[in-house]
């Protein structure tokens, strides 16, 4: 719970990102929210691509900090980190280069896909930047230190706060950017974000001290970085890719159902934050425990978070279920059929929200012990062989119409879980990956 609460902490505020964007661009109607909408799946499946090496980092900085090595915890840092620069810079030229090919997929209208694409190329310009706020924060997390990055994050979200507005509004000689002010708005304060973590990480006093040597090229590090990331990306971009799937399925029934589930699926971002935090915590503790070869500890970690994100996870949902109508209403006031569906989008989902909850922290459990293609496996099944395939029987060809997307969320949450549970239970999850013994 010491490391889950600011975790949690960071996760608020790195969702109020997403959050205040929306409130914001509410303001200039749902066809703004939709464009929105539209363009995050693509801009998290890019992410989501190289996240995985900053996680890799994370796992390997956990376990080799468990066996008491501080050297080999600096040189795992600054490896991932240099793995993490040029994978972002490659991704954030190709994102740029393919925003406008990869929106003409969507059935959108040409209004809403001009502003997405905007949007989308203004975002990847700030990549690296963003990348390097991730990774400080990963490796932060790998050494146990969590209230640093909560501290940045809360500092980057109240700049974000004043930039959005501002931007995107326009006041005094500011012009009004519309939709491409929150993205130029969110860059700023990550990059900026970024830019602070990298002085901490080679000031030496958190736990972590860069020098010049640890980017010197290591094959070894490197490879071990590679095998764990890329599962852990491929679970990463399954996830996005998943969203970006369903939002094709959404995108055929209109802007207005393209902006209730938006709306719908930033909010279950914000609520689920207790059991990724809960999950990144579990990575830590996970990872720690089999570098110290203790085993025993680390199941018994990994049984109490599933746990409390099931509790914690199932009670928000109910608190949700029974005031959807007013918080989607503090994102569009002025867009009742938007309100409407958002709504009942919500009340579908909450009731099965702790199940997700067990499923995210057993993702973070696999990681941490190193089994990071079980976690990715996880991954597809939950979105791959059942949230998709769910929600196209039941929205296509059932049809359901939009109630057959919606469905399909508490539905594989629950098929997902029992998954999860049954992996877990038989006991084979834990995987070493340093062989070094602790120094004493």
């Amino acid at each position: 719970m010491a490391l889950a609460v600011p975790i949690v902490a960071t996760n608020i505020f790195q969702t109020l990102y997403q959050l205040i964007d929306t409130f914001w661009v509410g303001r200039l109607g749902a066809g703004a929210v939709a464009a929105v909408s539209l363009s995050f799946p693509i801009l998290f499946f890019m992410i989501s691509a190289g996240g995985g090496l900053a996680v890799a980092g994370a796992i390997l900085v956990a376990q080799t900090f468990g066996t008491g090595d501080e050297e080999a915890v600096d040189h795992a840092a600054g490896q991932t980190l240099l793995a993490v620069v040029i994978v972002s810079a490659v991704l954030s030229v190709a994102g740029f280069i393919l925003s406008e090919p990869l929106m003409a997929l969507f059935r959108a209208e040409p209004a809403v896909r001009e502003m997405a694409v905007g949007y989308l190329e203004i975002s990847f310009l700030g990549l690296v930047a963003v990348f390097m706020y991730f990774v400080f924060h990963a490796l932060l997390r790998g050494v146990g230190d969590v209230k640093t990055p909560m501290t940045i994050a809360a500092g980057t979200v109240v700049l974000n706060f004043f930039l959005d507005p501002l931007l995107i509004l326009g006041y005094g000689p500011v012009p009004a950017m519309g939709v491409a002010g929150a993205a130029w708005a969110t860059i700023s304060a990550q990059g900026l974000a970024g830019v602070v973590g990298m002085g901490i990480l080679f000031s030496g006093r958190y736990g972590i001290h860069l020098r010049v040597r640890h980017f010197r090229p290591a094959r070894g590090i490197l490879l071990k970085i590679l095998r764990l990331g890329i599962p852990s990306s491929i679970e990463q971009s399954t996830r996005a890719l998943g969203i970006a799937v369903m939002m094709l399925l959404v995108a055929g029934f209109g802007t207005t159902v393209i902006a209730s589930y938006g709306i719908g699926t930033r909010i279950l971002s914000f609520i689920i934050i207790p059991a990724m935090g809960l999950s990144v915590a579990t990575t830590t503790v996970v990872g720690q425990n089999v570098g110290a070869r203790k085993n025993d500890r680390a199941t018994v970690a990994a049984r109490m978070a599933m746990t409390a994100g099931f509790v914690a996870l199932t009670a928000a949902g109910g608190l949700l279920f029974l005031f959807a109508a007013p918080v989607i209403r503090a994102f569009v006031p002025n867009e009742p059929e938007v309100i409407q569906i958002g709504a009942h989008f919500i009340r579908i989902m909450g009731p099965a929200f702790g199940f997700f909850g067990i499923q995210m922290v057993m993702s973070g459990a696999l990681a941490g012990a190193g089994n990071t293609m079980a976690a990715m496996s996880l991954s597809i099944i939950a979105f791959w062989v059942l949230r998709f395939p769910i929600a196209w029987i039941l929205s296509i060809a059932v049809p359901l119409g939009p109630d057959g997307i919606f469905w399909a969320f508490p539905i594989s949450n629950v098929l997902s879980a029992v998954i999860a549970l049954t992996w877990f239970l038989r006991g084979t999850w834990i995987r070493r990956i340093v062989d070094e013994e602790p120094n004493v």
